[in-house]
């Protein structure tokens, strides 16, 4: 529950701002488009020109601000929203996996030095005071020695399933956010087009400048959406990658641990 509070108090950080200059740009469009007088209109070239150097001096922030009101803030706001929640599970999922990283190489030599002059309690120590899901395992196992080494495998197991469970969550908020950004902007699409040929029936003609708004509205959220998809895919991508890594590492160093202690049992 705190981890969703959290999420949602960084969306809504991240998203005033974008709302709050949104609407003042648009208020000003407005104000400026108010106080021209119309009698200038046809002596309109000089500030097309102005117009054309302005827009290319505005920075990437401005241009994309300028995009999202031109899309609709009643449709840009959801896609905005897809791309800040997903960022944030993805950031949360990214430092949580990498700090769930461990050398299992390094962890093992331990783990046997331990046994070697402390048995398993000084084993279990090593374990206890080392972060991360293969230590877990580790802890869990040498827990079920006392009970031979058929029990240390299968505790093994059982908790390695737990683990993978824990690095998997989140992932399908991520997946829902991916698959939500897209259709989010096709609805836009829908919209516009809607709108666009209203606007052909109220006028009873077809003009490029009647249904231009309307079709560019529908590009915009359909570009929005497929961009946010994108990015959220690849942040996704990765999360997978490093999960299959972990995974891995614990299948391994679980067979590993096995081996250590058979070798123990032995001596």
């Amino acid at each position: 529950m705190r981890k969703l509070i959290t999420l949602f108090m960084l969306a809504g950080i991240m998203f005033v701002p974008v709302f709050a200059n949104a609407q003042e740009a648009a208020a000003d469009t407005a104000a400026q488009e108010a106080t021209t007088p119309a009698a200038e209109e046809p002596a309109a070239s000089p500030a097309i020109v102005d117009d054309e150097i302005v827009a290319e001096e505005l920075g990437f922030h401005q241009q994309v601000k300028e995009k999202f009101i031109e899309g609709g803030v009643l449709y840009m706001t959801p896609i905005l929203f897809c791309l800040i929640l997903g960022l944030a599970v993805s950031l949360e999922r990214i430092i949580t996996l990498n700090l769930s990283t461990t050398n299992t190489k390094k962890l093992l030599i331990r783990v046997e030095d331990a046994l070697a002059s402390g048995g398993i309690e000084a084993a279990k120590d090593v374990t206890k005071n080392t972060k991360g899901p293969v230590a877990s395992i580790f802890t869990q196992g040498l827990m079920r020695y006392s009970e031979g080494i058929e029990m240390v495998e299968k505790s093994v197991i059982a908790y390695g399933s737990v683990e993978m469970g824990r690095l998997e969550k989140g992932l399908i908020w991520l997946a829902l956010f991916i698959a939500t950004a897209p259709m989010l902007g096709f609805l836009g699409t829908v919209i516009g087009m809607i709108e666009a040929f209203d606007a052909i029936e109220a006028a009873g003609d077809i003009s490029p400048s009647l249904v231009a708004a309307g079709i560019k509205v529908a590009l915009i959220t359909t570009v929005g959406g497929l961009i946010v998809a994108i990015i959220l895919q690849v942040f996704y991508n990765y999360i997978v990658a490093k999960i299959d890594s972990l995974a891995n590492s614990m299948e391994d160093a679980s067979i590993s641990l096995v081996d250590v202690l058979v070798k123990h049992k032995l001596k």
